[in-house]
């Protein structure tokens, strides 16, 4: 009877095992390919927009998916991609605004935030890894680049000009990775060092961690474990992934320390929640895109704000990634360059746009 009991208990242990073995596999390995979404590799829909509808405010880039936008200015289109991951621009960047006169910015709702739709509110499958293959068919890293291309139909551009903040500059990088011949010109403006995972540096958790006030240590690091508590991520919400994702501006900002930033920046409105998730299951916890940036021929302007918690090194990486780029350092600014120097961000992307024509 002994013997049994051992035995059982045994198999179960051994189940567990694998069962955690293959947790973190899973953790581990990205979802996301570069080349997946120019073959229509997991997407849910095929990368020809739908026919479009009469809501002005609203793009329709899949049946059931709509991306709230809005433009400023009058011209040449040029796609804005905001940061996050999760957080929209709730007006136009003050730097592009000189601009207007010749360039028409559009600015548009990541799919999973903003007012843009959220397919999500709980998961109701029990199977951990169901659940990870829905979220990131519909709201990964292939779902939002594939999101760019169908944009790019809509707006009836054969090439695009991006400007990519944060993490949209990661974003625009891997859109210009899967359809180079698609991409014009490029400007990443404090581009996510998510290039190669893990980073060198640690990334943006360990930075705020490390430049903390020391009361507020304790606090971060209860905070991070709900944040990545992926044991009972399913058993949240949109609202709660969403309150979680919005908290993050907390930390940053008293790791900043800028007393520069604008209020905008500060208030981190309809932020995402699954979404935000889901593009943390497409990257996994390994992985290195800067090879599939080789094809990439377009012009590349990098900008970083010297005050920016993210160190300048991890900009440079990001233009050494590309065959023609160039990098800009703004003084006396942080990770909102184009609001804290708007003048001098205006000029050199002014100056950049004007070598594109």
């Amino acid at each position: 009877m002994k013997k049994m009991v051992l035995t059982v208990v045994g198999i179960a242990v051994v189940l567990v095992l694998a069962v955690i073995g293959f947790f973190w596999y899973m953790m581990g390995r990205p979802l996301y390919e570069p080349g997946m979404v120019r073959s229509e590799k997991a997407l849910r829909a095929p990368l020809a927009p739908p026919r479009q509808s009469m809501e002005g405010d609203f793009w329709l880039v899949e049946n059931d998916i709509k991306l709230h936008h809005y433009s400023a200015g009058n011209g040449k289109n040029i796609l804005v991609v905001h940061g996050g991951p999760g957080y929209p621009m709730s007006e136009p960047m003050q730097g592009l605004r000189p601009l207007t006169t010749q360039y028409k910015f559009h600015y548009y709702d990541q799919r999973g935030c903003g007012q843009s739709s959220r397919p999500f509110d709980r998961l109701s499958s029990r199977n951990f890894l169901d659940n990870v293959t829905s979220l990131d068919k519909t709201l990964g890293l292939g779902a939002q680049i594939a999101d760019i291309e169908r944009i790019r139909r809509i707006l009836g551009e054969d090439s695009l000009i991006i400007v990519g903040h944060s993490f949209g500059g990661f974003l625009a990088s891997m859109y210009a990775a899967e359809f180079p011949g698609r991409v014009k010109g490029l400007i990443l403006v404090a581009p996510a060092n998510l290039l190669v995972m893990p980073p060198d540096d640690g990334g943006l958790f360990e930075e705020i961690r490390g430049r903390l006030p020391e009361n507020m240590k304790a606090e971060y690091t209860e905070f991070l474990k709900s944040y990545f508590d992926y044991g009972g991520i399913f058993s949240k919400s949109e609202a709660d992934l969403a309150s979680l994702n919005a908290k993050i501006a907390k930390y940053y900002w008293a790791a900043s320390g800028s007393a520069a930033a604008s209020s905008q920046a500060r208030e981190i409105k309809d932020a995402g929640g699954w979404m935000v998730q889901a593009m943390y299951f497409s990257m996994g916890r390994r992985h290195d895109y800067r090879k599939s940036l080789a094809a990439v021929k377009a012009p590349v302007l990098v900008i970083h704000g010297e005050n920016d918690l993210q160190p300048e090194k991890a900009s440079r990486s990001c233009a050494d990634a590309f065959s023609n780029s160039r990098f800009h350092l703004i003084k006396n600014a942080g990770h909102f360059s184009f609001n804290e120097q708007p003048a001098e961000f205006a000029t050199v992307t002014g100056e950049f746009l004007n070598a594109l024509k």
